[in-house]
């Protein structure tokens, strides 16, 4: 008999999630962490009398007990809703382009409709056309794609087959011409990684109709506070966790997983294995060439890796209303090009084009010691300009780049440097550190419509080996949470048979 049914490598949110489901249907599981501590990208860290959330900005597809979202049932599927408190945001995001626009819109789609409708009036009928586009074209995903109609056709779902496979950008011009009303509509398309040039509509509405409708929500003690919850549920139903135990090495026989080499050279066998660690990583680095099939190796030559991010965390010394902060999600940019803001994540020897401002403080005053506020600044960026850079310019380059977020911050906020009490600067390089995934990546690979679960399977030609996490599907914390659930539900199946 193998030592476990199941191996999980990686405590990040799919591991978490996958393992902590197995073990709750009494699969014998072992979930190894290379880090000290459970959460990937949901984590914290300390700097002074701060405790930094690292990647948590708006939790999607919550809903509420008489509307639960897909998320919410995948928290209770796994034991730990009660164990995790929330806290529901009233809004969905500011937006800011310093001199141009600065609008604020509500998590409620007709107070949305009315906000857009008040600042772009001559496109006022095209705004009201649009999200009755969304709403109707979203219904028909949920039946085709998540309900899996047996009886799918162009003729029952017209929609879905006009627009699922469409550009956001082409919807948009087909409704819009203001460059401001599209930013103002599209600008969760930074939560994805790619512009709506590549992002496909089906993405769009996604996002915008989950975050409506679901309401965007935050956890009452950051993201660090869920995966300890999960966490603690796996060990209670019997599970096995090691913290500073990663994997050197994945055993396969036959086409099939026995068991995996720990760093440390110990052996431990078993049935399945869900791997929570990037594909690219498990397919090149953890596994025998000679045993990888030959299309696990296409698809992952058809991809390329998503964008990681340049962060600047804060702790200030005065309250959120003090720098005048009202609002939790502030997107500030620096022009209306969304395009042109997606090419620049390339270069950083650009002013910043989009940035992300979030003060945790505004929906929990008690995130950070009292009289203090937490902010995090965030331009999505990807790692090839800090790989290409000689180590001896790292550090100037790192502080140079931070200073221009911080101009762009206070072109909204002025007077905000001089309450900076505490500040940590992480680039794309900090994340391939701590996240061990290729480019830092924080997304996966680069989220193109042919790299989406339409056509993309989270399972290998491997028998018995699973992905879960941005690399199985989407980037996000609901995509990646719910994809450790579905890679669960996939093993259980395999089990009762």
């Amino acid at each position: 008999m193998s030592d476990y049914q199941c191996i999980v490598i990686g405590a990040g949110n799919g591991g978490l999630t996958s393992a902590a489901s197995l073990a709750k249907n009494g699969v014998r599981t072992l979930l190894l962490e290379r880090h000290n501590i459970p959460g990937g990208c949901a984590t914290s860290f300390c700097r002074g009398r701060f405790e930094f959330e690292v990647a948590l900005h708006q939790l999607s597809g919550m809903g509420t007990k008489e509307k639960p979202g897909p998320l919410r049932s995948a928290l209770h599927s796994v034991g730990v809703l009660d164990k995790i408190d929330f806290v529901e945001m009233e809004n969905l995001y500011r937006i800011i382009v310093p001199g141009q626009l600065d609008i604020t819109l509500k998590a409620d789609r007709s107070e949305l409709v009315k906000t857009l409708q008040a600042r772009f009036p001559e496109e006022k009928q095209s705004i009201a056309d649009f999200f009755e586009l969304v709403y109707n074209f979203f219904s028909q995903v949920i039946g085709a794609f998540y309900m899996r109609d047996p009886e799918i056709s162009p003729e029952k779902y017209p929609l879905y087959f006009k627009y699922a496979l469409k550009s956001s950008e082409e919807v948009l011009d087909e409704y819009f011409k203001d460059p401001l009303l599209k930013l103002s509509i599209a600008t969760y398309w930074c939560y994805v990684g790619v512009s709506p040039k590549f992002l496909s509509f089906s993405d769009l509405c996604s996002l915008i109709f989950s975050y409506i409708e679901f309401k965007p929500f935050h956890i009452k003690g950051g993201s660090q506070a869920m995966s300890n919850a999960i966490a603690d549920n796996f060990i209670s139903n019997g599970g096995d966790i090691r913290f500073n135990c990663g994997v050197n090495k994945i055993l396969v026989k036959d086409g099939a997983v026995t068991g995996v080499v720990t760093d440390n050279g110990e052996e431990i066998s078993c049935d399945y294995i869900v791997s929570n660690a990037s594909s690219v990583t498990t397919l090149t680095e953890l596994i025998d060439s000679e045993q990888v099939p030959g299309k696990d190796l296409d698809v992952l030559s058809g991809s390329t890796l998503g964008p990681s991010s340049f962060t600047v965390f804060l702790g200030m010394d005065c309250t959120a209303a003090e720098l005048g902060i009202d609002e939790e999600t502030n997107f500030i940019c620096s022009h209306s090009d969304m395009e042109r803001a997606f090419a620049e994540f390339r270069s950083i020897e650009r002013d910043p084009g989009m940035t992300l401002l979030t003060c945790y403080n505004i929906s929990d005053p008690e995130f950070s010691p009292p009289g203090t506020c937490q902010l995090v600044i965030v331009d999505l960026q990807y790692a090839d300009p800090w790989l290409s850079m000689p180590p001896s310019r790292y550090y100037t380059e790192k502080y140079r780049y931070a200073e221009r977020l911080l101009d762009l911050s206070e072109t909204v906020f002025p007077g905000l440097r001089g309450h900076i009490e505490e500040c940590e600067v992480a680039t794309p390089l900090t994340h391939m550190r701590y996240l061990g995934h290729p480019g830092g990546s924080i997304y996966g690979f680069d989220q193109y419509p042919k790299d989406s679960s339409l056509f993309v399977s989270p399972t290998s030609g491997i028998k018995g080996l699973y992905f879960a996490g941005a690399w199985a599907g989407s980037g996000g914390f609901q995509p990646t949470l719910t994809s450790g659930t579905a890679a669960a539900r996939a093993i259980l199946k395999k089990i009762e048979k």
